[in-house]
């Protein structure tokens, strides 16, 4: 103990966990006391870190006001029955993690430790938050999983700035809609095992949520103001009381995950067959059918079905494999669905986009959209509209840019997606200081300039998806220092570009669909990472840093990889769980 406590003064940090501990030394409390002799005082640094994890410790005294520079305290998985009043008196604590003890309340003077980033009383015998809660502003990580807890105090409306709030299995009857309009930071809800009867009216507002779990409760209904979600990858509903769905689901566009399973749904609608899903669960209901436009979800990976009366489709294709499912929907899909006849004619819609462009000069923001109209080329009388933010040319023939789009130098956004080009289009996009979103996904695109993405340093968003060996060798990724969002689906990568692992801003990577076979340690470095798409590459093991990215990291999607060092019960959890598995993996070690 004197070794560790010594080491504790010079490093400020101090590990006691899975000691069989029945108390808190003494020596704890009065570190810089008990400085020793060989020791210099002046060298002695205050405690800041302090583990205590996994013991037999029934109290702490109120003593603990001694380390006023402690910023972690972490007594979980011990015997404590009440904290300290004492607690409130570490101004600068940040991260507090009491879980797995039997708590049965928090201290009101909490709150003073106003500091506090993230808290966890998950697995004690809470039966409330107290109020004082709210004067913790900077609060974003707040856990209270397996209570008894049946309110939210509304004072954590306060906590403007939480970004994940986990309430699983405890005994709430709803979830206010004056908290919910105060938490618009908030990336992933969970409030599953309650006993809640309705979605607040607003959970729309929460347009940055990326993960949304509310199974095992009694909703009956999800509002169609779930459209504002427009940042949601994860959803479950399993085990609800829901008989219909929203057709506004369907403008969930970057949902991948949507569990259904034990509802009475009578049918699927077809809006939601708009929806880019990798997985939906759909077991357990009162379907007796299944849309035709179902099978145009090729993006669907697992559908599952058992539990359901499904009279109008052989039990082999229900049984069956997912995509033999899908193109047998698609069959039944008349051709006039599949081939459209556009009533506008072609040379219509150009003179009306012209005109629309024109007219609206008035308005700061214009956007132009010729999509799909089976341009070879773009009428230069488009550009007579001037001051252009978007333009979106996105499924026609084009294989060449147009020399009048470089005089849009307001030009934020251009959508190229599946056209034939072949260049990448360095003079013209050279020429647009402004732009923030390239999209240059399903060309012909040959290998780019080693210097190509000098040209474009401002760029937020990337898509070159589908362009197989268009990148060099060691692309200059580092050259787009404000990348978000960076999309490379279908590039037959077989290791992951070096360079992407120092966007310190990056929050959305897609690596789906290539021949990647591991994972770097460095990814831990994408600490802004909020999605990562892995799904359908060669990978077999993962970093167990890879576990540190929770919790920025709300959605990992590993489907279609021979994993076997992770269990398939774990996969199939989804990424809370898998990102724990992997954490866990790294204090074994």
């Amino acid at each position: 103990m004197d070794r560790l406590l010594k080491a504790a003064r010079a490093s400020g940090s101090l590990n006691l966990s899975n000691r069989s501990l029945r108390d808190v030394p003494d020596e704890v409390y009065r570190s810089l006391d008990a400085v020793a002799e060989g020791e210099n005082w002046w060298e002695a640094v205050e405690l800041q870190k302090l583990i205590l994890a996994h013991n037999n410790i029934e109290s702490l005294k109120q003593e603990l006001r001694n380390l006023s520079q402690l910023t972690v305290l972490n007594v979980s998985h011990n015997k404590l029955s009440e904290l300290p009043a004492a607690i409130g008196e570490l101004s600068l604590l940040k991260s507090l993690d009491v879980s797995f003890n039997s708590i049965q309340q928090l201290p009101e003077d909490i709150g003073s430790a106003a500091s506090l980033v993230k808290i966890d009383c998950s697995s004690n015998r809470l039966k409330e938050i107290p109020c004082s809660i709210g004067r913790c502003i900077g609060l974003s990580e707040f856990k209270s999983s397996n209570n008894i807890i049946t309110t939210l105090p509304e004072d954590m409306a306060n906590c403007s700035k939480l970004m994940k709030l986990d309430v699983e299995g405890n005994k709430l009857i709803v979830l206010s809609e004056n908290l919910i309009a105060s938490w618009a930071m908030l990336t992933e809800l969970n409030a599953s095992k309650n006993l809640l009867s309705s979605i607040p009216e607003n959970i729309g507002s929460l347009s940055r949520l990326i993960r949304l779990d509310l199974h095992q409760n009694k909703i009956s209904s999800i509002p169609s103001s779930i459209v504002g979600c427009c940042s949601l990858a994860e959803f479950y509903m399993g085990n609800n009381a829901l008989s219909t769905l929203p057709a506004e689901i369907g403008a969930l566009l970057h949902l991948g995950t949507l569990d259904l399973h034990s509802n009475q749904l009578k049918e699927y609608p077809v809006e939601a067959c708009k929806l880019h899903l990798s997985v939906l669960d759909l077991s357990n209901n009162s379907l007796t059918g299944l849309p035709p436009e179902l099978g145009n979800m090729t993006t669907l990976r697992r559908l599952l079905l058992p539990g359901n009366l499904l009279r109008t489709l052989r039990s082999s294709l229900v049984s069956g494999p997912t995509p033999a499912l899908l193109k047998y929907l698609r069959s039944r899909l008349s051709g006039s669905e599949d081939n459209e006849v556009m009533t506008t004619r072609k040379e219509d819609v150009i003179t009306m986009a012209t005109r629309l462009s024109i007219s609206s000069k008035w308005f700061y923001f214009q956007e132009l959209s010729l999509e799909g109209l089976g341009l070879s080329a773009v009428p230069s009388e488009v550009w007579e509209s001037g001051e252009v933010i978007k333009v979106d040319l996105s499924k026609n023939s084009i294989q060449e840019l147009p020399v009048e789009l470089s005089t849009c130098t307001s030009l934020q956004t251009l959508i190229l997606s599946r056209n034939k080009i072949q260049e990448w289009p360095g003079a013209i996009v050279k020429s647009l200081p402004n732009l923030t979103c390239l999209k240059l996904d399903n060309n012909p695109l040959r290998q780019l300039p080693s210097d190509g993405f000098q040209v474009v340093p401002m760029l937020q968003i990337l898509d070159l998806s589908g362009n197989a060996r268009s990148l060099p060798d060691n692309p200059a990724f580092s050259s787009l220092p404000h990348l978000q969002e960076l999309y490379l689906r279908r590039m037959q990568l077989h290791e992951v570009p070096s360079e992407i692992l120092s966007l310190q801003q990056l929050q959305i990577l897609n690596l789906s669909q290539n021949s990647l076979q591991s994972i770097s340690v460095e990814f831990r470095n994408l600490t802004s990472l909020t999605e990562l798409d892995l799904s359908d590459n060669d990978i077999s093991t993962l970093p167990p840093e890879l576990g540190m990215l929770e919790p920025s990291l709300q959605a990992l999607r590993l489907h279609g990889n021979p994993l076997r060092s992770i269990r398939r019960t774990i996969l199939d959890r989804g990424t809370k769980a898998v990102l724990q598995y992997l954490k866990d993996k790294i204090a074994d070690h």
